[in-house]
């Protein structure tokens, strides 16, 4: 099957590419990229007008199976992952039972063939059920399909155990994506800690819980050599900290999902429940600090750290709400809302957070339009406005804190393997 592309503004971080041509595949795979591109068999799909890009890399979904079905199954999420323009998605490894072993990467790849939806590239624990005690058989976990390894919903609270984590990491050349909280620090806070959450009367998550343990596997990092990448980074001094690391040459990267450059600790007046998130929404300046990490480099990737969640978890006091947001759904209209409309980010640039960075940080074949490449692609309309409602999600969770939120920039097609699976 040939689809041709015609008349888009075509983006590719790849090769600086963004001018107005054309986007031929074959067979699947990228074919060519280039002016007035001709082919008797394809499809043709006018894209005048639109942005054409990579489909966009999500490096941290939460996608709940085996074991949380009610939430999300692979399936479901996959399918909502093309909605939004996703169609590669890193799995985090907090399922029942936890992603520590070879059976249930296994399971989790086999399910994601049966679904035929976006690309999974499944997470593996660094410790045995992310207890932080007994490291995982990461390099199992890695001949089993594991692209990088995480106890992403749990800190790793030891820093030995963390240590030798990275050494084995390191070794095998597999990034360890870092969940950054100090237990002893956050206790039971539900919000963050400040003025908002003195007056609702929630108790409070420091900045410094982030922190301490952003700036204690930099030092890891730096000793030992391995690929680290900090999951959604939250505080002006987390990013402070990966900006000086990155200068001293240590391997890091980091990401910020789209609620933390959006949102701020007043979300929470009200006590809605969806605006409960770990790490939490933060001040005024925490947002800024985040929008410059983003426009400066220091902040590599945009994932959405989608986390659903059931009406009925969420429909309780805000004390006993689970953290999490459905976010991959919206996330390309946060970006373009956000980010690239009032010129925080120029749309190159977002784009790469979304597409060529989170690719070359797991390793994998996609982010890019270079011919040979599987033909992911998505199209989106720059200046479309529309409302986000949650009722038409695709996912089975409907947490999210922009129901009603007018965004600008719309995700219209999405290609996979060269088949348009998404139409608006």
């Amino acid at each position: 099957m040939c689809l041709l592309i015609k008349n888009g503004i075509v983006i590719d971080p790849a090769r600086n590419i963004k001018k107005n041509c054309d986007v031929l595949t074959e067979n699947a795979k990228i074919a060519s990229v280039g002016e007035s591109l001709e082919s008797p068999d394809a499809e043709i799909i006018d894209a005048a007008g639109k942005i054409v890009m990579p489909g966009i890399v999500d490096m941290h979904v939460h996608l709940r199976e085996p074991g949380f079905e009610a939430k999300e199954t692979i399936q479901t999420g996959t399918f909502a992952a093309l909605r939004g323009g996703v169609t590669s998605v890193a799995c985090m490894p907090n399922t029942n039972p936890v992603a520590d072993n070879a059976s249930v990467i296994n399971f989790i790849l086999n399910r994601a063939k049966e679904a035929g939806n976006a690309r999974v590239y499944p997470v593996g624990a660094i410790t045995k059920n992310s207890e932080g005690k007994l490291l995982s058989e990461i390099a199992e976990l890695k001949d089993a399909g594991a692209a990088a390894i995480s106890d992403d919903g749990r800190p790793v609270n030891s820093a030995g155990v963390m240590r030798r984590a990275m050494q084995y990491a390191s070794m095998l050349d597999l990034p360890v994506i870092s969940h950054c909280e100090n237990l002893d620090l956050a206790g039971e806070g539900v919000m963050h800690e400040g003025a908002v959450s003195t007056a609702l009367g929630l108790k409070g998550i420091p900045a410094s819980a982030e922190e301490v343990m952003v700036a204690r596997d930099i030092i890891l990092a730096e000793e030992t050599g391995c690929r680290l990448h900090i999951a959604h980074v939250s505080t002006a001094r987390s990013i402070q900290l990966v900006r000086e690391a990155k200068a001293r040459g240590v391997n890091v990267t980091a990401e910020v999902a789209p609620h933390h450059f959006t949102l701020t600790h007043e979300a929470v007046k009200g006590y809605n429940t969806f605006t409960k998130v770990n790490p939490p929404l933060r001040e005024a300046k925490d947002v800024e600090a985040v929008k410059e990490g983003l426009a400066d480099g220091t902040i590599d990737v945009i994932a959405t750290d989608h986390a659903p969640h059931t009406m009925e978890e969420k429909d309780v006091e805000y004390d006993l709400a689970p953290f999490g947001i459905a976010g991959v759904e919206t996330a390309a209209g946060l970006i373009w809302n956000e980010l690239v409309k009032p010129g925080i980010l120029n749309v190159e640039d977002a784009v790469a957070k979304i597409t060529l960075n989170p690719a070359r940080i797991l390793g994998i074949c996609a982010g890019t339009l270079v011919p040979g490449m599987p033909a992911d692609i998505i199209a989106i309309e720059p200046n479309k406005e529309w409302e986000v409602d949650p009722e038409f999600f695709a996912g089975r969770s409907k947490n999210t804190p922009f129901a009603g939120k007018k965004l600008t920039g719309k995700v219209l097609i999405t290609i996979l393997n060269g088949i348009m699976v998404y139409k608006h």
